[in-house]
């Protein structure tokens, strides 16, 4: 990871409190986010202050089945909360718009180099959010059908 990739981790770290307040502003304005009125504040907070606070980890050494155990977990709880799917994928999507607005105010990038420093954290960033929003997809339809892909009553 670039110099830079690593300061901006740094900053998003040191930034989880913010970041996760600006998102609860985010969702309390979304239309498609409506039902998240059912997700308490502090346990939105504190779920999306861990991803923010965590995200080099997530990015850097976190495996994919830690990943999927994350956000099936995720997903699962939302189900049962009574948030549809589409409303828990658009929350990520604004997890991540969240983040892009906070690293595109802060004026970080001088030179050539450093913008593809931030190109790399953001192709890395992309990939962790995709990934995110395949397995909580996953398990709230776990949750809503346990049982396995192609069984038969």
């Amino acid at each position: 990871m670039s110099i830079l990739a690593h300061r901006l981790m740094k900053l998003i770290e040191t930034h989880a409190d913010a970041l996760a307040d600006s998102l609860d502003e985010r969702l309390m304005g979304s239309d498609r986010c409506a039902d998240y009125c059912r997700v308490s504040s502090g346990e939105l907070k504190t779920l999306v202050g861990g991803i923010y606070g965590e995200l080099r980890q997530w990015l850097v050494s976190r495996t994919p089945e830690e990943l999927e155990t994350r956000y099936m977990a995720i997903g699962q709880r939302r189900a049962e909360q009574g948030v549809p799917a589409s409303q828990l994928l658009w929350c990520i999507v604004l997890v991540k718009e969240n983040l892009w607005d906070f690293l595109k105010n802060l004026d970080a990038l001088e030179n050539t180099s450093e913008i593809f420093g931030e190109l790399e954290l953001m192709q890395m960033v992309d990939r962790f959010f995709d990934n995110a929003l395949y397995f909580a997809a996953k398990g709230h339809e776990t949750a809503r059908d346990p049982r396995p892909a192609g069984a038969e009553d």
